[in-house]
């Protein structure tokens, strides 16, 4: 019989052999760490859960309220429906005071519109120079723009009334309209865009192709810079929209004030022996959020196509 020399497994591929208790820490590591990973997702779902009800929370209490009459408004439970009384509530609003409603939110699509449309342009326009031509005081001029945003609004008020009123623009919806056209903030926005979204290699070719510097911006830079445009458009229009100080002290006439300041007159006046006037300020908030939605909404196809644009550069 001979003999035989017993070789262990480890060694016969090369291995050495691991102890039991290193294998159980490394199992013991691993289920920790799947365990601290599975319980911070937890938190951060909560967290985002609690702040997606903080979000929508007052959103779905006017969706409530609009649909209830006063008596129901004041006694029932504010996050659920009671009696459906929405159709009479907008009837009141589109009919009182002779349908004034209408005509505050027309002026409010105006201001907010054609201010929009003016702050794009110039910002546009002035972002676009600023980042691609050379000239003296270009320090000095984003230096300015930058510390004018530490300009709080409220103190250009009183000497843009006394530049107003000397200019005859005081109640008139040029007040409304001339000042939100420009804005340091949104040419700083459309600065830094214009740096990464129009390549100056572009402009020299058109420049060899004979293109002047006005053709370029309006053929080739506005286009490029469409995604900053739309973020300046809604972000000032948005602004526009929700005013309320600027329109108090600029414009006496009610048949002039925009939406907001028109509610709040309503709400101001409390009581009116025809009509609940805080259904009404309710209903007319709930109405006036949806251009703004509306706009979003047709707004999302130029940050889809400048996300993608630049994913391709």
């Amino acid at each position: 019989m001979s003999d035989t020399t017993l070789v262990p497994d480890a060694a016969v591929v090369g291995e050495t052999p691991r102890k039991p208790g290193r294998r159980r820490r490394r199992a013991d590591e691993n289920s920790s760490v799947a365990e601290a990973r599975g319980s911070s997702r937890w938190v951060v779902l909560g967290v985002l859960v609690a702040l997606t009800l903080y979000a929508v929370g007052p959103l779905w209490w006017l969706l409530v309220a609009v649909t209830k009459n006063q008596r129901d408004l004041y006694t029932t439970n504010g996050l659920w429906f009671s009696q459906f009384n929405l159709w009479q509530n907008l009837g009141d609003l589109f009919t009182y005071q002779d349908g004034i409603f209408v005509r505050w939110l027309w002026n409010t699509v105006v201001y907010a519109g054609l201010g929009s449309l003016g702050l794009t342009l110039v910002a546009l326009a002035a972002g676009y120079g600023i980042a691609k031509y050379q000239y003296r005081g270009r320090g000095l001029t984003m230096g300015l723009i930058i510390a004018s945003f530490l300009i709080p609004g409220s103190l250009m008020i009183v000497p843009s009334f006394v530049l107003f009123s000397r200019l005859g623009l005081y109640d008139t919806i040029w007040a409304m309209i001339l000042p939100g056209m420009f804005g340091s903030f949104s040419v700083y926005l459309a600065k830094v865009y214009a740096e990464g979204a129009v390549p100056t290699e572009l402009m020299e070719a058109a420049r060899i192709d004979g293109a002047g510097e006005y053709r370029i911006f309006f053929s080739m830079g506005l286009r490029m810079l469409s995604t900053a445009g739309a973020t300046i458009f809604l972000l000032h229009f948005v602004a526009s929209w929700n005013t309320f100080m600027w329109p108090l002290v600029f414009l006496k006439g009610v048949e002039k004030w925009p939406v907001m300041l028109g509610m709040y007159s309503w709400l101001a006046r409390g009581t009116d022996s025809t009509v609940d006037l805080t259904s009404l300020v309710l209903t007319g908030s709930l109405i006036s959020t949806i251009p703004m939605v509306v706009l979003m909404i047709a707004m999302q196809r130029y940050w889809r196509s400048g996300v993608t644009l630049g994913s391709l550069k």
